[in-house]
């Protein structure tokens, strides 16, 4: 319990914010790789760029960033929310289109919208600051 907490101070809001988005990036990376989506109708403009293990890989690599970037101080952390921001942004910009113009996926609209906050969570916290630390105070 000590630990978790410690760890979570070392994190702070910010950190442990990246931290998640790392996490859920990278598994959703894995996954495209390990049991790729079924329904690819969404994907249609990505998939001629590149087939979906490697879009896996790209959502790996932003996890990880995410990841080592959670533990970096305000400041130097920003690689990580940004990294995520664009692998979601493209799969939302993908689904949107897919929707409309194209008129290829009905509900293209709802997975553009999901990946879409997922990214743009990023930009409301990397304007956070993170709190002060209080020190506990000292027993006389």
């Amino acid at each position: 319990m000590r630990l978790a907490r410690r760890l979570g101070k070392r994190l702070g809001r910010r950190g442990a914010l990246l931290f998640c988005k790392g996490v859920v990036a990278t598994g959703y990376g894995a996954g495209q790789i390990v049991t790729p989506t079924g329904d690819r109708h969404g994907l249609t403009l990505l998939l001629k760029a590149m087939d979906l293990h490697c879009w896996g890989g790209v959502w790996i690599v932003a996890g990880i960033i995410a990841l080592v970037c959670a533990w970096l101080p305000q400041g130097r952390d920003w690689p990580g929310f940004v990294a995520v921001w664009l692998i979601a942004s493209v799969w939302a910009g993908a689904y949107l289109v897919s929707w409309w113009p194209l008129q290829e996926t009905p509900k293209g609209w709802v997975l553009a919208l999901i990946f879409g906050a997922f990214g743009a969570v990023n930009f409301v916290a990397i304007g956070w600051d993170e709190p002060a630390r209080s020190e506990p105070p000292r027993e006389t």
